[in-house]
């Protein structure tokens, strides 16, 4: 399937998956299974070091670190044949790991939707508001909440990426399932302590897979483009 197809019809399912939880209560129903309602209490305990660790504050280091050494190989082992090989898909990593969560972190800035913690459903002070809806007039918000998409979960997603990197279907194949496992693992995590629904990450996921098709597309095209010039300037 070409890359421009692959695009549109991600934006198609990006815009199917908002309308379909924007008019259905999926999210609440869901979410209602990870808090109790007697004790008022997520599933998991924010504040609980070890998992607050593994998937929080450990992963999100992790994955800073990982897209910081790659950035260091092009830097400085770029001279390097594996390095060359791979220079594309190494650039598209890099640049997936910048733009999708800061994309994704803009998005949440303007969006001003709630967190399920958030609302009175759950304990909160805030109506159950969705990313089309708007807030009842006789709503007082001090400041923009910011929610809608998943922003934690974008550094994981944002692996996608790797299945651009690799050539064989094998290792495609692990790549995106190493993706969706960090991705799914920071988002279930946010989920069983209150912070986001189902919508969300499900969002999160297919605007970072469409941001990685988007940045393919153009890293293909230019590099294509200098292997042309190269040739030329090789014959004359």
């Amino acid at each position: 399937m070409s890359l421009n197809r692959q695009i549109f019809l991600t934006i198609i399912l990006l815009i199917a998956t908002i309308l379909f939880f924007e008019y259905t209560n999926v999210d609440i129903s869901l979410q209602n299974h990870f808090y109790n309602f007697e004790t008022h209490k997520w599933l998991i305990d924010r504040n609980e070091p070890i998992l607050k660790f593994i998937f929080y504050n450990g992963i999100k280091k992790l994955l800073i670190i990982f897209a910081v050494c790659i950035l260091f190989s092009l830097l400085f082992f770029r001279k390097k044949r594996v390095i060359q090989e791979y220079k594309k898909g190494l650039i598209l990593v890099v640049l997936s790991a910048i733009l999708i969560p800061v994309i994704v972190g803009s998005l949440k800035a303007t969006t001003n939707t709630p967190c399920p913690k958030n609302i009175e459903h759950f304990g909160g002070v805030y109506p159950d508001i969705k990313v089309l809806d708007s807030y009842p007039k006789d709503f007082k918000q001090n400041k923009k909440i910011k929610c809608w998409p998943a922003g934690h979960a974008s550094g994981g997603f944002a692996l996608l990426s790797l299945f651009f990197l690799f050539k064989s279907r094998k290792n495609r194949k692990r790549a995106l399932a190493l993706a969706m496992f960090v991705g799914w693992s920071m988002s279930l995590y946010k989920m069983f302590i209150g912070d986001h629904f189902l919508s969300h990450s499900i969002v999160t996921m297919e605007i970072a897979w469409l941001i990685v098709l988007i940045l393919e597309k153009y890293l293909t095209h230019i590099f294509r483009k200098r292997s042309k010039n190269k040739n030329y300037d090789y014959y004359l």
